[in-house]
Order: structure tokens, then sequence, then C-alpha cells
């Protein structure tokens, strides 16, 4: 079959275009590819969790390989405190703070977040002054909640001021969710997060500061006579891993967010809701060996192929092809068998020209039925110029003819669900 037949131009509802991609051939191909594995793993639909919320990602091209209620909102312990690392990593690189400087250990961090607290402390003496280097040693590997303080007060006055830091910072990043109350993670009910953004937090610390992310990975830390062991069980699970946090509150359960790699390909877990450290030990090193086990590339259309069209409004022509950069190749389960895979183009539409031969224009997600997808950024393959006058009336009147079709479509889908109803 030639490669045109593998797309379907789609249809405008509203303002909002979905075009559905008919991948058939392309995933045909697919799942015919033979697996490349020692021995017979299980198939990635018989993975089950025992964790209430997770997610694996692949860091490289952000593909979702896994999700467990991955977009609830939840308490996320000390795990938030990589965004109190994001916040400081962002003014280091722009030479507002530098490692060498000093932070106050005051009265309000000792009390909350120091020995008197009975949380996790770096047990930095009242009144003290300590480098930024150490208190940062303290919030990665003790998870010291008084490190965490001392700097929040020492960058931005108070807990409640870096905070916010904290919550625009989430917004710049892309984490549309989130929402901060503190720099330590302590228990608070507005302090909030969901498991794929805190994947997308670790996936920015560590393509945004590849020279702090190394600290991540180490394994104890000494300051004064107190020695601390970083709790990260990935660390000595032998699977590649090198970062990033844990976390635990009574209410909330044991977390992990975690980092491995293997063969080049680095993955990103986050599981939380544990019952035990000791099943956050298993759980972790398991989902990612299962990611690096059951998942692989594929290429789904070659160089400068056309994927599908969108629609321009104005425009010399009426639609305009859609291509990759380069190939087009996402992360599928290795093991397809029983699974059904699904394409769509996804842009905000109709397009207004000019249009220039490489701009942004949507993107390609391809889902599967046991819970992964991949989105791929698509390109304009043509220049678009705008059309006369005459050309834009008929387009506005089509597009309008579109858009009562599309309601009186989303109409009758809503009224032959709710005869459907027991």
């Amino acid at each position: 079959m030639s490669p045109r037949s593998k797309t379907a131009i789609g249809r405008l509802i509203g303002s909002q275009l979905y075009a559905w991609v008919c991948l058939g051939v392309a995933f045909a191909a697919i799942q015919s590819t033979p697996a490349i594995a020692q021995g017979p793993p299980a198939g990635p639909s018989e993975y089950i969790s025992k964790a209430k919320h997770a997610i694996l990602m692949d860091a490289e091209s952000g593909a979702t390989m896994y999700q467990l209620k991955a977009d609830d909102l939840i308490a996320p312990a000390s795990m938030s405190k990589l965004m109190t690392l994001a916040v400081v990593f962002r003014a280091l690189k722009a030479g507002q703070i530098k490692l060498d400087d000093l932070f106050l250990m005051s009265e309000n961090a000792w009390r909350r977040g120091g020995a008197p607290s009975r949380t996790s402390a770096m047990m930095v003496p009242l009144n003290t002054k300590v480098r930024l280097e150490e208190l940062l040693q303290g919030i990665i590997v003790q998870s010291g909640n008084d490190a965490a303080i001392a700097v929040a007060e020492g960058m931005a006055g108070s807990e409640a001021a870096f905070a916010k830091l904290m919550t625009d910072e989430a917004r710049r990043i892309g984490m549309k969710k989130s929402q901060f109350r503190n720099p330590t993670g302590l228990s608070h009910p507005e302090h909030l997060m969901t498991a794929r953004e805190l994947a997308i937090l670790a996936r920015h610390l560590i393509r945004e500061y590849p020279d702090m992310y190394p600290r991540f990975a180490q394994r104890e830390f000494n300051f004064s006579k107190h020695k601390f062991i970083n709790r990260n069980p990935l660390l000595s699970a032998n699977i590649g891993a090198d970062g990033l946090k844990t976390g635990h509150l009574s209410e909330a359960g044991f977390g992990l967010v975690g980092s491995a790699v293997q063969d080049g390909k680095r993955l990103i877990a986050v599981i939380t809701g544990l019952s035990t450290d000791a099943e956050r030990k298993v759980e972790g090193p398991k989902i990612m060996e299962w990611g690096f086990r059951n998942f692989t590339e594929f290429k789904v259309f070659d160089a400068a192929e056309i994927v599908g069209h969108a629609r321009v409004w104005g425009g010399d022509q009426l639609y305009v092809g859609l291509t990759g950069k380069g190939d087009v190749s996402v992360i599928l389960p290795r093991f397809p068998a029983n699974q059904k895979l699904k394409g769509e183009i996804i842009y905000q539409g109709p397009l207004k020209p000019p249009i220039k031969k490489g701009d942004p224009v949507g993107l390609l997600r391809v889902t599967s039925s046991t819970g992964a997808s991949h989105d791929v950024p698509l390109y304009a393959a043509d220049d678009v110029q705008p059309a006369g006058i005459v050309r834009r009336g008929l387009d506005s009147l089509a597009h309008l003819a579109e858009k009562a079709v599309g309601m009186a479509f989303a109409k009758l889908k809503t009224s032959a669900a709710q005869t459907s109803q027991p």
C-alpha cells in the first residue's frame, strides 16, 4: 500500500481539530516486528503495580510507558523537594546565588525542620551559617527539612514567599496542576502534585541541569558528627539508577521518583502510596526493569513523509501536509500482542496563513490499549500564503458550516448516549 494510504484528512469539530490518522499499515508492520529480547518476558498488559499512583516515562521523548491515576493531585511529601531544588538550580545557573554562599539556620528552620521537629533533618545547630553546597547535599541525601527551610528563607525571606517561587517555576516548565505551600513537602492540604508532573519535573532537572544532576547519585553525606545515607533504593539495585528522590507521609504512604539508564536509554519512574519502605524497595526496581525489557522504539513514518493534513483558513490551499522532523519514531511495547494501537493528529484549527515550511503545527499522538502513549511534534511540509478576499469569504462560510455539522454531530452522540442508559 502506498504511503498516502496511511493517512486520512480529519474533520473540524468546533475550534479543536482531531484528525484521526489511519496508521493501520504502520502499526501492522510494528506488530510483525520480531521481538529482540532474551527469553519470554511478560507482556506490558500483565504488569501490576502495588502503588496507588504511578507513571513510567521515557526521558528522551517524554513518552508514557505506564500510568496509573497519574493525573490525580496527591500529597507528594519530600518528593516535592525536587521543585525546591529546581528553583535553587535555576538561581545558580543565572548567577543569582553561589554554592559558597552562607545560609542561616534560623529558629523557625531549626524548630520546624531540625532536631526539635522529629522529622527528617540535617541536624544543623541553631543560628549556624552553612554553605549552600552542604545544604544541597543535606536536601538530596538526607531530605533535610531544616536545610530546605534555611535555603527558602535565605533566597525568598520566608517559606511562603519561596513556595510561590516554586509554583511559578512549575507553571514555567509546563506543570499545570501542582501547587506548593512550603519548601519541604511537610503535610499541608494545599501542597499537592501529580505523579505525571513529578515525572515532568524530574525530566526537566535531568535535561536542564546536567552539571547538578549527578548530585542525586550521592550515596552518603557526612555533616558534623552525623553520617547520612541516601534513602533512594534504586541506587543500590544495580539497574543503572542515578537519582532522584524519595518521600513519605503518613497520609501519603511511601513514594519514589527515580531514574535509571541502560544501554543508553533513560527511564523516569514515579510510584506513590506504597504501604512500607520495604514495598518501595521492591516496586522501584521492578517498574524500571519492566520498562527496559518491554519497550523499544519503532519507526512509523520516514523522513519527509506526509503523516496527515491540517485545515487552513484563508490560504492559497485548503490543507497543508504535516511531517516529522526527520523519521517519525515512537516508543511502544515490544510485545504488542492482544492490544490495540491508535493514532491521531491534534492541532488547534483551522490554521491561518502565512505558514512557513517547518513551522510547528501540532502533534501525532500514538496510544496503546495498555496505557502507553507517545506524542511526536509535527511540522508544516509546505509554505501556505494568504489568499484573496473571495477565498477568505468562502472559507469563512465553509468553516461555519463545518462547525455547525460538528456541533450537530456532538449533540447526536450525546443524545444517543443518553438513550442507551439503562
